[in-house]
């Protein structure tokens, strides 16, 4: 697992390869990550939008731009935590993703990014 904080959010992610969904003949390689969003701050947020950073080991290299996660602008409390999963697919089998989330502080009306720390995409049988 990767973690890391910024501006007392902490980010955790968890990746898998998805060998049933992936098709390497066809340079399809199919990865599922698991983020964990945990708001540590005193302050109420919201994940307004995300940027994501997508690398393939043959030098593709994707930019992706959106609101929320998976249709949603989670609002988390102090001491609150948000999950979800989501999947991304490679052209070759190892890559990795790294990004932030642009938040709002209800305090204020700030808004300020959350690193979303590197984490590596690696087709498992390339582990051995």
């Amino acid at each position: 697992m990767t973690t890391q904080t910024t501006s007392g959010v902490k980010i955790s992610v968890e990746s898998i390869y998805q060998s049933e969904y992936s098709n390497p003949e066809n340079q399809h390689f199919m990865f599922a990550y698991r983020i964990t969003i945990e708001n540590q701050s005193e302050y109420t947020v919201q994940l307004m939008r995300r940027h994501w950073n997508i690398m393939d080991s043959i030098g593709s290299n994707k930019q992706v731009d959106g609101e929320g996660v998976v249709g949603e602008q989670p609002i988390l409390e102090p001491g609150e935590v948000h999950q979800y999963v989501s999947g991304c697919n490679l052209k070759s089998e190892m890559g990795f993703m790294e990004g932030y989330y642009e938040m709002l502080r209800q305090f204020d009306n700030s808004t300020f990014h959350v690193h979303i720390p590197r984490f590596n995409l690696i087709a498992s049988y390339r582990l051995n």
